[in-house]
């Protein structure tokens, strides 16, 4: 660890915003804990508010709960607070189920919104789930899944974009930390009478997304990333508010209906974005993503994207001078622009050295084959700690204390 760089990284630490912030987080002592954009580390509010959940809430009010204790309109006031954090007007989120669920409900009601158009868009480095709903959902409707990448988008859309139902793109590309523009993909698609159906989960809570200004069309987005909800989190969906009349999600249950508790015959859907509930809403997990929530308090995600790209750029720094000639390739664009809240490395060896830097307190993780993935949530996450973890790394490296053979075998931290 070079006097420059320790010098570099306490001054970049003394001048950067949110300092305060880390401490409404548990977090582990001695860990550097690089993988939020996988699991969010444990926010401070969460275990007081599942213990009240759990033994007055359930243990003593029981059912009344659900009207004396708001569990009823819990997944629509939760959808407003992940609202803001978005850039959605009150209304037009909810939260619950799962991304998968949530994804496969927005991306067919979509569709049907634009009947007689044969495609629907994906991005073939998506993460699977995306890909496979979106091949899923073509199949269903007797539609053609089309994997257009964001470079190739708009050149895409010019040519056919008459044919396309939908887009579904992420902002932020899972593997490489790459962050894609929103506003000309979503007014190209528009242009062409497309919809536009973001996936926030590598975006929400670690920089300003504004959907409401974007004349976004639907958004879905995970709660256990940089939301720090918790393992399973429920995700939330957004529906912009001009479709809310037309939008008809396929996957109907009680909660969204108009009269849940009159039991009719035959489903009608609520107003707004209520119709997006399905069934009884999992308000154990549900609470503690609201309790997460709060680490977001008075947090200007202006702030939020300034200091990640601070963290961002001195990660590639440190590489740059202390993994040269090492085999590393960083593959995360050097231009701010481009970086969403990561960084990966692409090393031959990268499942080998993910293993040997958790041994050393170092949590980051990787993706096959040769990805090193470094999350950096700028809300804990300090300079100092990025220094540390290069500097793990290199020594790592230089003195071959990792297993070169190794190959990931089922769940990868």
């Amino acid at each position: 660890m070079t006097t420059a760089l320790v010098a570099h990284a306490a001054a970049l630490d003394a001048e950067a915003p949110l300092a305060h912030v880390r401490q409404r987080f548990l977090l582990p002592a001695g860990i550097v804990y690089l993988d939020g954009n996988s699991l969010g580390p444990l926010p401070a509010a969460v275990p007081s508010a599942l213990h009240d959940l759990v033994h007055r809430q359930w243990g003593t009010d029981l059912i009344r709960s659900w009207n004396s204790n708001g569990w009823w309109e819990a997944p629509t006031r939760i959808g407003d607070r992940v609202g803001r954090l978005i850039g959605a007007a009150p209304g037009q989120t909810v939260a619950g189920d799962s991304t998968s669920v949530q994804l496969y409900n927005a991306l067919s009601a979509a569709a049907a919104l634009r009947p007689d158009r044969p495609y629907l868009v994906t991005d073939p480095g998506d993460f699977p789930t995306d890909r496979y709903l979106t091949d899923a959902v073509a199949t269903q409707l007797g539609l053609e899944a089309r994997r257009v990448s964001p470079a190739d988008l708009e050149d895409f859309l010019e040519k056919e974009g008459d044919r396309v139902a939908v887009v579904c793109h992420s902002p932020v590309d899972y593997r490489t930390g790459e962050l894609h523009h929103m506003a000309a993909p979503t007014r190209a698609a528009h242009e062409a009478g497309a919809l536009v159906l973001w996936d926030l989960c590598h975006a929400a809570g670690a920089m300003p997304i504004q959907l409401d200004a974007l004349e976004a069309d639907f958004a879905v987005g995970c709660g256990y990333k940089f939301l720090s909800g918790g393992p399973g989190a429920p995700a939330f969906l957004y529906a912009a508010r001009r479709h809310h009349a037309d939008w008809r999600p396929p996957v109907t249950g009680w909660n969204g209906h108009a009269d849940p508790f009159g039991l009719h015959d035959t489903y009608e859907p609520a107003p707004g974005i209520g119709k997006a509930r399905i069934g009884t809403p999992p308000i154990l997990s549900l609470l503690a993503l609201e309790a997460a929530l709060t680490v977001f308090d008075d947090v200007d995600m202006a702030q939020v994207r300034a200091k990640s790209l601070s963290l961002t750029g001195f990660f590639l720094d440190c590489a740059a001078q202390l993994l040269d000639g090492l085999g590393f390739e960083p593959v995360t664009p050097a231009v701010p622009e481009r970086r969403g809240s990561q960084v990966s490395l692409r090393h031959a060896h990268a499942y080998g050295l993910a293993r040997a830097l958790e041994s050393r307190g170092v949590i980051g993780d990787m993706r096959a084959p040769d990805l090193l993935r470094f999350g950096v949530n700028a809300l804990y996450t300090s300079h100092a700690e990025i220094l540390s973890a290069v500097t793990c790394l290199r020594e790592i490296s230089t003195t071959g204390a990792y297993d070169p053979t190794a190959v990931a075998a089922g769940a990868v931290t």
